[in-house]
């Protein structure tokens, strides 16, 4: 069994102040793999200061001593892909195939594009029309990152490498859940010269350190990435030391389905609704279909759910893996059952593990049709292999229906109308929107509207969220 129990406090690895310790399970067999230990208050104030130390010299530092730094936690994080893979499987139940390609890519895309941000990246402006009057960048302080299990090095390149960039020095605290790639990373920054207090990773659960980092006096900023609920508790917590705080919550995403989509725009929503054994927030669990569709799309969905292969994470092959943990497991059955008594048609998957898995987190890939969006399965973020189908007569009750939502974070667009595309991407209320599949590929900002948060992770947008603006007069006297 691993032993991850200690912290990277600046610069060093060290012991917990007070032991407590916290199995890690491995959602696919139920078993232990790795012991951490859960951070207190000494903990949490050791790495608050050794970053409040760092950031005296870091705030300072020149584009290219950052650019050098991430350079080559570039070149390490692509010297560990492999153990990377492994520790993401093994922790949160990702296939070990789609945990090589899409969990460690993460970071092999994310990385690189800030860097390449950083090159361009103005941080002194001249105000317009004013050439005595400039406008400064500068980065905000100390900022603590809370990340999530579903996507760990997603949301860990996209908040500590633009922190970096900005000349943040940060606290990070990953899922205690699945906390083996932060441990993970931290070496890949250790081993590639972060210079001391710059980055310090420090494991806790969000009543513990994640409350303590939230309302620390000395932390002048919080990036939290989880659930709607968990970013309100953040929010409140991090009022008293009025701190900025950005937050990329939770998703029930719209896929809208007009009659002209192409012919493999149904299996495709369906398919990407069950990548990541359903646990991503910007998923598309609602497929809003064209009724004179609709039936077929039905019966498309289905079959693609029943032909879904539901297996062992550590199998290579292309399969749908685990939930995360036991009481993921539960929430998603408990739904489930919820859709099954609210009247929606049960058309592929249900209740119970699929059939040869009788040990383990795993979850039948599951359709309900005629979901009426007022449904409880329609409204709340299931965060599992679930879709809900709903039928919809015209493009102004398809807009209504996919904005009738507390959240608003990505929502698609199927059609090979390009003048209904852009009227539908306009009239949606959401941070993003996906035409025909199209997942995008530049830098580009990923954040909600409504209660899927605020604030931009991404891009030139990402490091803009960790930079104070400063306007000086007077700049040519």
């Amino acid at each position: 069994m691993l032993d991850k129990r200690q912290f990277y406090i600046d610069g060093k690895w060290v012991n917990p102040a007070k032991p407590n310790d916290m199995d890690v399970i491995n959602p696919a067999t139920e078993e232990a793999c790795a012991v951490i230990s859960l951070g207190g208050q000494a903990d949490t104030d050791a790495a608050v200061a050794a970053a409040r130390r760092a950031f005296k010299t870091w705030s300072v530092s020149s584009r290219e001593e950052r650019l050098k730094v991430m350079r080559a936690i570039s070149e390490e994080y692509n010297r560990r892909v492999d153990d990377m893979a492994a520790a993401i499987s093994l922790e949160m139940g990702a296939p070990i195939d789609m945990s090589s390609v899409q969990q460690v890519g993460c970071g092999t895309m994310h990385i690189p594009n800030f860097i390449k941000v950083l090159e361009k990246f103005e941080f002194e402006e001249e105000l317009d029309g004013y050439p005595n009057e400039r406008i400064l960048k500068e980065a905000i302080g100390v900022v603590g990152l809370i990340t999530p299990w579903n996507w760990p090095m997603n949301q860990i390149a996209l908040k500590v490498m633009p922190a970096i960039a900005a000349g943040c020095t940060i606290v990070l605290k990953p899922s205690e859940i699945a906390p083996l790639s932060g441990s993970l990373f931290a070496e890949i920054c250790h081993d590639a010269g972060v210079p001391a207090g710059v980055l310090n990773m420090i494991h806790g659960d969000g009543p513990g350190v994640g409350s303590q980092m939230s309302s620390h006096e000395d932390i002048d900023m919080i990036s939290f990435t989880g659930s709607t609920r968990a970013g309100q508790l953040i929010t409140k917590a991090a009022a008293d030391t009025v701190k900025r705080v950005t937050l990329e919550l939770g998703g029930k995403g719209a896929n809208v389905v007009y009659a002209d989509a192409d012919e493999n725009a149904v299996k495709r929503g369906t398919l990407h609704v069950f990548n990541n054994s359903g646990q991503s927030c910007n998923a598309p669990t609602r497929m809003l279909v064209e009724r004179s569709i609709y039936d077929q799309a039905v019966e498309t969905a289905a079959e693609t759910a029943n032909n879904v292969k539901v297996d062992d994470p550590s199998k290579p092959g292309g399969h749908m893996g685990s939930m995360v943990s036991e009481m993921q497991y539960d929430k998603v059955q408990e739904l489930i059952e919820v859709g099954i008594k609210e009247g929606a048609r049960l058309v592929a998957g249900g209740l119970g593990r699929p059939d040869g898995l009788n040990k383990g987190f795993f979850v039948r890939p599951t359709v309900f049709a005629d979901v009426d969006n007022s449904m409880r399965i329609a409204q709340e973020e299931i965060f599992g292999p679930v879709l809900c189908m709903i039928p919809f007569e015209d493009e102004a009750q398809a807009i209504e229906i996919a904005n009738d939502t507390p959240y608003g974070l990505t929502n698609y667009v199927q059609t090979q109308d390009g003048d209904k595309a852009r009227r539908t991407a306009r009239a949606l209320r959401s941070g993003m929107v996906r035409i025909n599949g199209d997942g995008g590929k530049a830098p580009s900002p990923f954040g909600g509207y409504k209660q899927s948060g605020n604030g931009r992770e991404g891009g030139k947008w990402g490091i803009e969220d960790y930079l104070e603006i400063k306007h000086v007069t007077s700049w040519n006297t």
